[in-house]
């Protein structure tokens, strides 16, 4: 089973401007989620796809494998699809390219799931990890309910589920990996936008919105999404403590 991450690149980031070029200890943001993602050493190819021509110049400074696609897209996993033909893969892995921590405990368990379903039944697998209950109201924390199988029931910027009765023991949020099989990352391209997905501005609604099932994994690992100046100074606070050990 040959399997590539792919990281879709723009810098069209409204919340942290050009956030992709933020130097963190050094090196560039987008820079730290392609090394943390090709030093997993699970994966038979590592690209960056891109439409901005500053992203290729960092890239290509940095020896880093990328497509440069001159076109719009909707979503990440838009642009990914949209190269996906070029890519000789079974499995494709979306690595957003804000999430520099990634690590392959995490990486190895999405992959041994689509090992384990000899039926190909599993058609999209991804990540959620437990957020303490202060962060759930945080509209950047997409968080994520599932049902008894670990597969997602449904996606949300606001708290779900809500807690009526304070009995909730544990608060999911959504990491952006995301793992398809070859043909059904290049279907999405096709899929139009639902209007959940419009409303809530989360592309895995999209596949839930045409009844392509999600499977949940739980990680326990560290993931810094880095979204605004706070989300930049975690992430540099993270490395420098790293490096003093």
């Amino acid at each position: 089973m040959k399997i590539a991450a792919v990281i879709p690149a723009r810098l069209d980031s409204t919340r942290l401007p050009n956030k992709l070029l933020r130097d963190i200890c050094g090196k560039s943001l987008i820079i730290r989620t392609y090394e943390s993602t090709l030093n997993s050493k699970v994966f038979d190819e590592v690209y960056v796809v891109t439409n901005n021509k500053d992203i290729v110049s960092e890239l290509e400074r940095n020896n880093a494998n990328y497509f440069y696609e001159d076109k719009q897209y909707e979503t990440g996993t838009d642009r990914i699809a949209g190269i996906a033909s070029r890519i000789n893969a079974e499995i494709i892995i979306n690595v957003q390219g804000d999430e520099p921590f990634i690590k392959s405990k995490t990486l190895i368990k999405i992959i041994n799931v689509f090992k384990e379903d000899k039926n190909k039944s599993i058609q999209v697998v991804s990540v959620m990890t437990p957020i303490d209950k202060n962060e759930i109201s945080n509209p950047n924390n997409v968080k994520v309910v599932t049902d008894v199988n670990n597969y997602a029931m449904y996606f949300s910027r606001y708290p779900i589920p809500y807690d009526r009765d304070e009995r909730l023991s544990s608060v999911y949020k959504h990491v952006g990996i995301y793992a398809f099989r070859k043909e059904t990352l290049l279907s999405f391209s096709v899929l139009n936008t639902g209007e959940l997905e419009s409303i809530e501005k989360i592309e895995a609604l999209r596949l839930l919105e045409n009844e392509i099932r999600i499977k949940m994994i739980i990680s326990n690992e560290v993931f810094i999404g880095v979204d605004t100046e706070e989300d930049l100074t975690k992430a540099i606070k993270l490395i420098n403590e790293k490096k003093s050990l």
